[in-house]
């Protein structure tokens, strides 16, 4: 089915900030925005940005659920962007409204516990997401957005590429072409066996955590291979796994990765830094189609042959 391309935002849009999972400092936030202007955007807060709800939520459900159908009803915001991730943003899924999402589709931004409304807006609206920086969590920090991605996703209606500048290293050599998916693994896991489920659809996978250990990325491979997940991949890229464990167990993570994928004839990245990162992050748009070029592990490419925004 043909994923649904927002429109582009460029300097002058406006973005719409909302909490749909945990709750978030204000001087954060403030910060946040303060980095967006600088950067050329209008900005619009939720209601209910601030609230603070049972186990720490940012509010209830009804208001969360409401600060996101306002954002994408209201004729003014032109994407969409969240404070940080957490959890929680599950709650919120038996309460959106694929009819309002559908008539106004908007660039959605977000990672890590947002990765729930990604699957979501693929499965109910079939619109292109980003798994990009977050107002709190990296707008809000010196240098924590990688500004070429940002603007290359979210601006830019030609093809563009990420290669070692990014992180990427070849685990597996080869070539691959396929629509991009993916986001916080153990979110996607968390999925299985509810309405809200990744589909098995192949393509390019990416995925990335924080503080999952290779065991239990093991684990988590295992259990999407069992589920069908990894039916029809034509490759997969992993994040910067510097966040899930120390430096004296990478080559462990390396070497995890690879059993977990025996069998695989695909090529396999990792280390692109988007996501859970300590350095600039990276922007991925999620339901476009990409090219993997690893058979030069001394030159590896992510290629995204098509934008992901529309006019």
């Amino acid at each position: 089915m043909t994923m649904v391309k927002p429109r582009a935002l460029r300097p002058g849009a406006m973005l719409g900030i909302v909490s749909p999972a945990s709750a978030v400092p204000r001087e954060l936030v403030e910060r946040g925005i303060a980095e967006l202007q600088r950067l050329g955007y209008r900005t619009r807060l939720s209601p209910h940005t601030f609230d603070r709800g049972p186990l720490n939520y940012a509010g209830s459900v009804a208001d969360r659920v409401a600060d996101l159908h306002a954002a994408f009803a209201d004729p003014e915001v032109d994407g969409i962007i969240c404070t940080r991730g957490g959890w929680g943003a599950a709650e919120l899924l038996p309460h959106l409204e694929p009819g309002l999402i559908r008539e106004n589709p908007k660039a959605f931004l977000g990672y890590s516990d947002i990765t729930t409304l990604h699957l979501w807006l693929e499965r109910e609206a079939n619109l292109v997401s980003f798994q990009a920086p977050m107002v709190a969590s990296d707008l809000a920090k010196p240098e924590g957005v990688d500004l070429a991605s940002w603007r290359n996703a979210l601006s830019s209606e030609s093809a563009w590429t990420l290669g070692a500048e990014s992180g990427l290293r070849v685990l597996q050599p080869g070539n691959a072409e396929g629509v991009l998916r993916g986001g916080c693994v153990s979110i996607y896991v968390q999925s299985l066996g509810t309405p809200y489920a990744a589909i098995p659809q192949g393509g390019v996978l990416f995925f990335e955590d924080v503080g999952v250990k290779p065991y239990q990325w093991d684990r988590m491979l295992l259990h999407l291979r069992y589920a069908g997940l990894l039916n029809g991949v034509k490759g997969l890229v992993f994040g910067d796994m510097r966040q899930c464990c120390p430096a004296e167990e990478q080559e462990l993570m390396e070497v995890t990765l690879l059993y977990a994928l025996r069998g695989f004839a695909g090529p396999v990245g990792i280390g692109l830094r988007s996501g859970h990162v300590a350095a600039q992050n990276i922007t991925l748009p999620l339901g476009v189609q990409v090219e993997l070029n690893f058979a030069d592990a001394a030159n590896p490419q992510m290629h995204f042959v098509e934008a992901a925004v529309g006019v």
